[in-house]
């Protein structure tokens, strides 16, 4: 496994980051599909193994469990410094007005308990996990400054807004001495990419790290159009991100994936690493070989007719992801 720098940090990532969302109590939240510990565990194992030592989730998936989950099995495998933990803030996790967002009694709040679950005095990588609309940006980007003061989190990182609005983050935390993002966690793959527009550009520009959630669309871009999963059955976000329109591009990647020899998932990632903005694609797994295909994918490098080949069918898209 190769390791790269997250944005302009010292902070060192491997090349695929583990997706944590799929781990969680089913009982709990709205993941029916989740995998509960036990059925975990050999997951994060084979990570390890393979020399992953970057993991991302949430408070928000499967209610807290996956935090919980994510950070008793990594600290019963290795060493708490060996691994570099993410989790993100902003969706709710209580009930009444100050249970959910990003102000400052929310983040406070739940930073501790994201501490907590995770069974950890720090977290690596505190994100927020949209944009909110009803608290000031200079509120949320001063509190986050203080929790890295406070030594509980050691990097900040954003996911999927504008570009208008990361670059408004940027400059405020510039201008007033407050920590800055250091990184963008954006929706992209084969089939949006429409964060070539502004968003890789700025985050290009700026000097920061870009870890895709759903580089691989949800499994849409490793299997034929028609078939369907138990998540994707369940999924109804994910059936709001695809149409028809889609379909030839997943019909390339499985047809350079029969040429190649590989599977398409190794296709798909592929492109998806061979993008020099990308630092580090979070890849979610179920089966034993949605790791190895992540891991394979580091070393498959698509020759520039491949990548025409792959790119021609695609179609522009509204906004999705995060709207």
């Amino acid at each position: 496994m190769d390791y790269v720098t997250l944005g302009n940090t010292g902070l060192q990532v491997s090349k695929i980051c583990l997706g944590c969302m799929s781990y969680g109590e089913p009982s709990r939240g709205n993941q029916p599909w989740s995998l509960d510990k036990d059925a975990a565990v050999p997951f994060f194992r084979q990570a390890l193994d393979a020399g992953i030592n970057f993991f991302d989730t949430a408070n928000v998936y499967s209610a807290g469990s996956s935090e919980e989950i994510t950070g008793q099995t990594l600290l019963s495998m290795t060493s708490r410094d060996d691994v570099v933990i993410a989790t993100k803030v902003h969706g709710r996790m209580r009930p009444g007005p100050n249970g959910e967002g990003l102000s400052r009694k929310a983040i406070l709040s739940e930073v501790d308990n994201s501490l907590r679950r995770l069974g950890t005095d720090y977290i690596d990588l505190y994100q927020i996990h949209r944009w909110d609309y009803n608290v000031p940006i200079e509120e949320t980007l001063e509190a986050l400054h203080d929790v890295v003061k406070a030594g509980k989190v050691r990097y900040l990182g954003a996911s999927s807004m504008h570009a208008w609005q990361f670059t408004k983050a940027l400059y405020l935390a510039d201008a007033n001495g407050w920590t800055k993002f250091v990184s963008m966690q954006n929706y992209y793959n084969l089939l949006y990419r429409e964060e070539e527009r502004e968003m890789l550009p700025l985050c290009a520009d700026q000097g920061v790290g870009v870890i895709p959630w759903s580089p691989l669309a949800r499994g849409r871009l490793t299997r034929p159009w028609d078939e369907a999963t138990n998540r994707s059955e369940l999924d109804e976000f994910g059936r709001s991100l695809y149409h028809d329109i889609d379909r030839p591009v997943v019909e390339a990647v499985l047809q350079l994936a029969a040429q190649r020899g590989v599977t398409p998932a190794q296709i798909a990632l592929a492109w998806v690493l061979k993008n020099p903005v990308v630092t580090s694609p979070i890849v979610g797994a179920t089966k034993a070989h949605h790791l190895a295909d992540a891991v394979a994918a580091t070393d498959l490098e698509l020759s520039d007719d491949e990548i025409a080949m792959l790119e021609k069918p695609y179609r522009p898209h509204w906004v999705s992801g995060f709207r």
